[in-house]
């Protein structure tokens, strides 16, 4: 197979990675790729904004199959441009795609299907939502509703900090994507990720993972795209995962089919485990990042396999196998992030860290010839895989003390919910 897989950060070079194992791959092109890409297949200068670009290099190098990472594109639509082409594509719809490119659009569906979710208010103007806070207090969660790179979600502890947040949304802090503010009710419990496969009809679920959003260790600091993960988390049961499934992901799933806009692709659903069971944090219609990393390491069947039955609704037949053990996933960043911080600084003793258990996987770097460079927030995601999340956090911390960065920090602490 000829596969073009669009993004640049440490999901694609997961998704790249596990590619390249598949004895049916016999081109990987990624577009734009980083400096991990670079080293096991052809990064491709294509600017993914331009739809007609994408779909003209797709058929013209014969593309079998296109892989579409980042949600970014997922909700301008790239995935109907290159259907419309002809081309097999794993990846939603742009309607379906507003299951994570809109707060307001997943709330209605979720009013719609009875899945569970916090209480909310949508606003869309200052003075009516500052009048809402005032009535409910704090703590409370103020959202963007649109796409803001995992920053536009605030989890307020007092009421100024939640005025700050919604003046910052509606101060255009986040472009459009703040023009309309979802408030919800602030969630009590252990968050968790569930990723499902589905090829608009079936669905295979996925180990259950576990992010950590704050930048610093204790959950403490600016929420960021996510600075470690693990899987499978020991807080999702048998029992969890087939309630969340019953009562969250399958009737997003049908709403979404009864609607005659089918999702296909994987949906991932964001949890809280409250004293109540399951309810819906946030669906996102792509593989997290760093969740990916960790479901990468511990699949053992061939990901084209499943990419490619999604693509052309063929999915009952895969049934994929995984590990024993566990994954874990610690992401070195640049000093700053998430906020401003230096770029093109030197990375060393990354290139030598590559075993059976552990793997490097790149998200913000690019390479000047034999110099590796940090040109993003989030820069290496260390991973490891052990017997137990000791075992693999263990190996992780350890590489990580061998790459030579001094411009960059981590959390000491991925795990530790587990531990």
């Amino acid at each position: 197979m000829r596969v073009l897989l669009i993004g640049s950060g440490g999901r694609e070079h997961a998704l790249a990675w596990k590619m390249t194992q598949s004895d049916r791959l016999e081109k990987l092109f990624v577009a734009p790729g980083n400096g991990g890409t670079q080293s096991i297949a052809e990064n491709v200068a294509l600017d993914v904004t331009n739809h007609a670009a994408v779909v003209d290099f797709a058929v013209r190098e014969r593309i079998d199959l296109v892989v579409v990472g980042p949600e970014v594109p997922l909700v301008a639509g790239i995935a109907d441009d290159l259907r419309a082409a002809g081309l097999a594509v794993f990846g939603p719809s742009k309607v379906a795609a507003q299951l994570e490119g809109s707060k307001s659009f997943t709330k209605a569906l979720c009013d719609e299907m009875g899945i569970p979710t916090a209480a909310y208010a949508r606003f869309d103007a200052l003075a009516p939502a500052l009048d809402y806070l005032d009535q409910q207090g704090a703590p409370i969660v103020i959202k963007a509703d649109g796409l803001a790179a995992g920053k536009g979600v605030t989890v307020a502890e007092t009421l100024e900090q939640a005025r700050e947040a919604v003046r910052d949304c509606f101060s255009g802090t986040f472009g459009a994507a703040g023009a309309e503010v979802v408030i919800e009710e602030c969630l009590v419990g252990e968050e968790a990720s569930l990723f499902a496969i589905c090829d608009g009809e079936h669905t295979v679920l996925l180990p259950a993972a576990q992010d950590h959003k704050r930048a610093f260790d204790n959950d403490k600091g600016p929420n960021t795209g996510g600075m470690g993960a693990y899987a499978p988390a020991p807080v999702m049961s048998d029992a969890l995962i087939e309630r969340a499934y019953r009562e969250i992901v399958a009737p997003a799933i049908k709403g979404m089919a009864a609607r005659g806009t089918p999702f296909s692709g994987v949906l991932f659903t964001g949890l809280m485990i409250t004293k109540d069971g399951p309810k819906l944090i946030e669906f996102n219609t792509r593989f997290g990042d760093p969740e990916c990393q960790v479901l990468m390491m511990m699949l053992e069947s061939d990901l084209l396999d499943i990419l490619e039955g999604t693509a052309l609704g063929t999915l009952s037949g895969v049934s994929p196998r995984w590990k024993r053990g566990f994954a874990l996933t610690v992401v070195l960043a640049a000093n700053g992030y998430p906020g401003s911080y230096d770029k093109n600084t030197v990375i060393e003793g990354a290139d030598a860290i590559d075993s059976d258990t552990v793997k490097i996987f790149h998200a913000g770097t690019v390479r000047n010839g034999d110099t590796l460079l940090a040109n993003g927030g989030r820069v290496l995601n260390v991973t490891a895989l052990g017997e137990s999340v000791s075992e693999a956090r263990s190996r992780a911390y350890a590489a990580v003390k061998a790459v030579d960065w001094p411009d960059g920090f981590c959390r000491s602490d991925i795990g530790w919910r587990a531990l």
